[in-house]
């Protein structure tokens, strides 16, 4: 278990509304040293807490785009089966997201791809050839309401599972 004060929750709540702040920066909006700041932060990494820092992009300003949310419901279910499956999707650059779910289909997975005709043809190569899928069932975002990967925090400290 890893415990989580309340510098660490500042820090990572902070962290969620902008990483790419300096540590100094980040020392002041929690109230906190530089040297404190950077020893919590390399804990929390080092702990997997904080598992990357990263750009978010906008796709709308960079190129037309589509976002695809893409049910797929496999014939067999065996692990061996699921886990194959996934070591096809993960390395795919245009998934942007994967998840096994419980009860109906097997996986949801979001795709953002250029156009339709991308699509169909990621949807070719992952889906339709792959003899283990049984069903696809595509939905096509026409208007994003929201995009959040900001992670609700607790309001006390709390030990958090490795």
């Amino acid at each position: 278990m890893i415990e989580l004060d309340e510098l660490d929750l500042r820090i990572l709540e902070q962290l969620q509304n902008d990483a790419a702040i300096s540590n100094q920066e980040l020392a002041a909006r929690v109230h906190a040293s530089p040297p404190t700041c950077l020893r919590r932060v390399r804990r929390l990494t080092d702990q997997g807490v904080i598992m990357r820092q990263v750009a978010l992009l906008n796709p709308a300003r960079l190129a037309p785009s589509l976002t695809a949310i893409v049910e797929i419901t496999l014939d067999r279910q065996g692990d061996e089966f699921l886990r194959e499956f996934e070591r096809l999707l993960v390395p795919e650059k245009a998934v942007l997201q994967c998840y096994r779910v419980s009860t109906g289909v097997d996986f949801i997975v979001v795709l953002q791809v250029r156009d339709m005709t991308a699509y169909h043809q990621l949807a070719h190569a992952l889906f339709t050839s792959q003899a283990n899928v049984r069903n696809v069932r595509s939905f096509f975002s026409i208007h994003q309401a929201k995009f959040e990967t900001r992670i609700p925090l607790p309001a006390k400290p709390v030990a958090s599972g490795t």
